[in-house]
């Protein structure tokens, strides 16, 4: 016979959802529908700009629509990967702190590449318009 008289309900709490987890979802499909499109374009610029030498590249680049475009993809792969890695890390590691850690971590990472290669587009675009 048990001797546990918690109803289900507390049973559960702290345990289930904490009701993020299809804001979540969502976000992850839509960054992975904006990079159905953007990631063949990227693909087909890079090749296309890497026959063209480093000259041609930066020329690529410095294109209004290109640079847009770029930023775009970078912004939506970081953003994927963001979440992508919150999972992960939800998933498998079981200390708290060091998942909190790692959460902040994964956070900081891609914002910080996120923002090193934005700027990167940025400095290229604004020195071709100069």
């Amino acid at each position: 016979m048990s001797t546990n008289y918690e109803t289900p309900t507390a049973a559960a709490r702290g345990l289930g959802s904490a009701k993020s987890g299809t804001a979540h979802h969502i976000r992850q499909r839509v960054s992975a529908i904006a990079l159905v499109f953007l990631v063949p374009w990227f693909l087909y610029g890079l090749i296309t700009a890497s026959r063209a030498g480093f000259a041609g590249a930066t020329a690529w680049m410095a294109q209004p629509w290109n640079a847009i475009l770029l930023i775009l993809a970078l912004g939506a792969a970081f953003y994927h990967m963001r979440l992508g890695m919150q999972v992960i890390v939800e998933d498998y590691i079981q200390k708290a702190g060091m998942k909190q850690g790692l959460l902040i971590l994964n956070t900081f990472v891609c914002v910080g590449l996120f923002a090193a290669t934005a700027l990167s587009v940025l400095k290229i675009w604004i020195s071709a318009g100069a």
